[in-house]
């Protein structure tokens, strides 16, 4: 199965569609690659999102408004969001696990500048230099995605890709824990504290991917895939579906303990006790969403879910209305929960829409294997896609929330502009994969019911 080019591991031959290749050798390998993709992910992650940290850091000292300091979470969302497009085609360029190794070592320059520079006296620009260079970590999710996507079959994808998401988004909330932990026993003056923990982790993760993970060889033909999404109409229904998903999940990671410190006047330690909680229960969600999707369909759980959204976004209202500091982080951490479960739901679609495709074509006449394998490469392409798109809603929360804080000093503005948006996410998932078309499309298969 497994050959030796160049000194790398690739694998030559992988259908894991075969059930009898997935139960006698196809699942051992696919698991011990997501097993090490995750914790990968995961150091990414949390490296992303340094500056959410960061800020709480950031007291009277260094001279900064709150509109910098959301500036400053807003750049690496920004840049991570634009890394995930050639971070999807370097896995199809150089292998999944050659890549993996790679992407790990980039995380040591975001990390060695921050704990240069993170001191009073550091002019703006250079913070949003160095908080540019985070914006690597974003590009990891994309490409440790698309590698994984292809290890594993149609029934265990979403599951899979839940995991695997879901374990990488909990480096938001530990690093926030982590952040905590530094600012509740060192003080708000030992920043680096949080660097020191994370640079040997980051020589880990490169070394274990190195050591334990595989290249596909097939998927060196995935880089036309891009070319060929882009013109399916519902590349662009899924990439505005999870920008309400994924880009919610992001931002308010980056921005809830900015908005609990300009709302509510919670101190940097109040601000992250609380503020680990939302990400946290938001990964851990993550795979709920794809299992629930694997046995009742994508399109069902994600259009309740943003129903769900919308509606404790009028709770979020309510309570900065009222001033209620107990209903607005109740509400808060239950969004986050949401977000989650629409993650894993929107990208469990994203396979089961191509898997339709190739099962319709292979009806007709098509070549089996052809189908399959064009079926992956274009779910890969999507996942790359989507995840930059969507990465991007996070950009638009930070400076949504900048806007209405300098123009009102309350977050409400930007909950009403969310909720607008959430609402027209559910008309749009109601309507593309809910809703039988007139000439009999069952556009609820198409988004993953159990097909």
């Amino acid at each position: 199965m497994t050959t030796a080019t160049r000194g790398r591991r690739w694998i030559e031959h992988w259908t894991p569609e075969d059930d009898t290749f997935w139960a006698t050798t196809g699942k051992k390998v696919a698991r011990r690659n997501l097993w090490f993709s995750i914790f990968s992910e995961h150091i990414g992650f949390s490296i992303w999102s340094l500056w959410s940290v960061m800020v709480l850091f950031m007291g009277p000292k260094y001279g900064f408004s709150a509109g910098d300091k959301f500036l400053l979470t807003s750049t690496p969302t920004l840049v991570g969001a634009i890394a995930r497009l050639p971070y999807t085609f370097a896995v199809a360029k150089f292998g999944g696990r050659n890549w993996t190794v790679v992407s790990a070592l980039l995380l040591l320059i975001p990390s060695i500048a921050a704990a240069i520079v993170i001191e009073p006296g550091t002019p703006l620009w250079v913070f949003l230099l160095v908080a540019a260079l985070g914006g690597v970590g974003g590009g990891n999710f994309a490409s440790s995605m698309a590698n994984i996507n292809a290890f594993f079959p149609e029934k265990a994808k979403g599951m899979a890709l839940g995991l695997n998401a879901g374990g990488g988004n909990l480096g938001v909330a530990v690093i926030q824990l982590i952040g905590l932990l530094v600012i509740a026993t060192a003080g708000n003056n030992a920043p680096r504290l949080v660097l020191f923990v994370y640079l040997p982790l980051i020589v880990i993760a490169a070394l274990c991917a190195y050591l334990f993970m595989d290249n596909i060889a097939s998927m060196r033909n995935d880089g036309k895939g891009m070319r060929e999404v882009v013109k399916e109409s519902h590349t662009w229904v899924m990439s505005f579906l999870y920008i309400g998903t994924f880009g919610s999940f992001i931002g308010y990671s980056f921005a809830f303990g900015l908005v609990l410190q300009n709302q509510f006047g919670r101190t940097p330690l109040q601000a992250a006790a609380v503020t680990f909680l939302g990400p946290l229960l938001g990964s851990l969600s993550r795979p709920v969403g794809g299992w629930l999707s694997d046995r009742i369909g994508g399109g069902r759980i994600t259009f309740w879910n943003f129903v769900g959204m919308a509606a404790l976004t009028v709770l979020l209202i309510i309570a900065s209305n009222a001033k209620s500091l107990a209903l607005f982080t109740a509400a808060f951490i239950v969004l986050f929960v949401l977000t989650g479960i629409g993650n894993g739901s929107t990208y469990k679609m994203i396979p089961a829409i191509f898997r339709a495709k190739a099962k319709a074509a292979i009806a007709a006449g098509a070549d089996e294997t052809a189908e399959l394998l064009n079926a992956r490469k274009l779910s890969g392409a999507l996942i790359g896609l989507a995840g930059a798109i969507g990465a991007l809603g996070g950009l638009f929360i930070n400076l949504a929330f900048r806007q209405s804080f300098m123009n009102t000093g309350s977050g409400v503005p930007a909950f009403v502009g969310f909720l607008v948006f959430y609402g027209i996410c559910f008309v749009v998932t109601w309507a593309v994969y809910l809703r039988r078309s007139e000439v009999g499309d069952n556009q609820l298969a198409l988004a993953g019911s159990r097909v």
